[in-house]
């Protein structure tokens, strides 16, 4: 091959290797989230409404004792607890006092029913991430109406949380709870198992347009080990600021064999359960809303009426905090971070592994004169349950 010849082959392997370039580089560049573009819409989670997870092979009990005037125990040693599932006394793997970390989802009402309420609400983000996050903790915020927005991933960042919370806007006409309860715990599967698992929502007792039934998101947060919160906003409030008032109804979904309405006189409101569909006390661990509960989450279906909030709190070993007025909103996460950061976790193998059926957990403490909270238990489907957990 002659000087010239040489020289144009040469020029053209230049060429070609020039042009493959580009897409070279763009082969060997780490993966990554592409950064959002400046306006892109908030994300919408979808809701997986079979997606329930199994986690039964260590169970996890957020216990509260109070003394005879209501004040935290917080002098408990491991020896002092004794633990039950199914009447089965278990041994405790792991005991510990407000010093896991946890990872918490906020749950927002962002409804035109509770708009008028939301700069209370956007004033509370501070406190969230002071009592609530703590130093430690980490948290993801979703806002839901007529749709289930993931506002804020999970982080640590106080300032982005904050923002996320006074961000807020109107969400639209319905109140998608359960759907944002379910969400909210599928983010929570995803966490570290040494993390304490918790939700926190701030949202008025009423669902309209959820695609998912209470008692089967109740399910799935009880096998995934999550403690539900709730600081209720005040109906008055909401429509005394309204200037077109509108009461979203409980969606008309009412388990077969209960009449949505109220009982014809002397008959009765449930088939088999009993205290299901006589109005709780609000007592925290009232025989009513335990019994709901279990009935709720057998069934995976929603209630009768009304409950959601303390039914959801009560079966998970947290709490319902109803508000009056708008300080309200702020002193209930006070109060609920003041508990998180001084309740015990026990953690246990279950014996006998996961036979179907509702577990009872049952924790008793070598205290007198003291009454202890916890989850009310869990419960596992049967194989050829539809909703069996897989």
């Amino acid at each position: 091959m002659d000087r010239k010849a040489k020289f144009g082959v040469g020029l053209l392997l230049a060429a070609m290797a020039l042009a493959l370039m580009p897409a070279c580089a763009t082969a060997q560049a780490p993966p990554g989230p592409l950064p959002p573009k400046p306006g892109a819409p908030i994300q919408k989670v979808p809701v997986d409404k079979g997606a329930i997870r199994v986690r039964v092979d260590v169970v996890t009990a957020p216990v509260v004792v109070r003394d005879e005037k209501g004040e935290m125990v917080e002098d408990l040693a491991l020896k002092d607890f004794h633990l039950f599932d199914n009447g089965v006394k278990q041994v405790v793997d792991n005991f510990d006092m407000g010093a896991d970390p946890i990872s918490v989802v906020l749950l927002i009402e962002n409804s035109s029913r509770v708009a008028p309420m939301l700069p209370a609400i956007q004033k509370s983000g501070i406190v969230f991430t002071q009592d609530v996050m703590g130093a430690d903790g980490e948290a993801a915020v979703i806002a839901f109406g007529s749709d289930v927005n993931l506002v804020q991933p999970f982080t640590y960042d106080h300032d982005e949380i904050e923002r996320a919370i006074r961000e807020l806007d109107d969400g639209g006409g319905q109140s998608r709870f359960f759907d944002a309860l379910n969400t909210a715990v599928q983010l929570l599967h995803d966490r570290p198992p040494e993390r304490r698992r918790v939700i926190v929502a701030i949202t008025e007792a009423t669902d309209k347009g959820s695609s998912i039934k209470l008692g089967l998101a109740l399910r799935q947060a009880e096998l995934e080990n999550v403690t539900i919160y709730s600081v209720g906003l005040s109906t008055t409030a909401a429509e005394f600021r309204s200037p077109t008032p509108q009461r979203p109804s409980q969606a008309p979904i009412t388990p077969q064999g209960i009449p949505s309405g109220p009982p014809v006189p002397g008959e009765p409101q449930s088939p088999t359960t009993p205290g299901i569909g006589q109005q709780g006390g609000g007592a925290q661990g009232s025989g009513d809303l335990l019994a709901l509960g279990e009935w709720a989450v057998m069934h995976a279906a929603n209630l009768v009426r009304g409950h959601a909030l303390e039914v959801a709190t009560t079966a998970t070993g947290g709490v319902h905090l109803p508000t009056m007025h708008d300080r309200g909103i702020e002193a209930g996460l006070d109060k609920i971070g003041g508990e998180l950061h001084a309740q015990y976790t026990l953690s246990y193998h279950p014996t006998g592994g996961a036979v179907p059926g509702f577990h009872e957990i049952k924790i008793t403490v070598d205290r007198p004169k003291t009454t202890v909270r916890t989850r009310t238990g869990y419960y596992m489907a049967p194989p050829e349950d539809d909703s069996s957990p897989r």
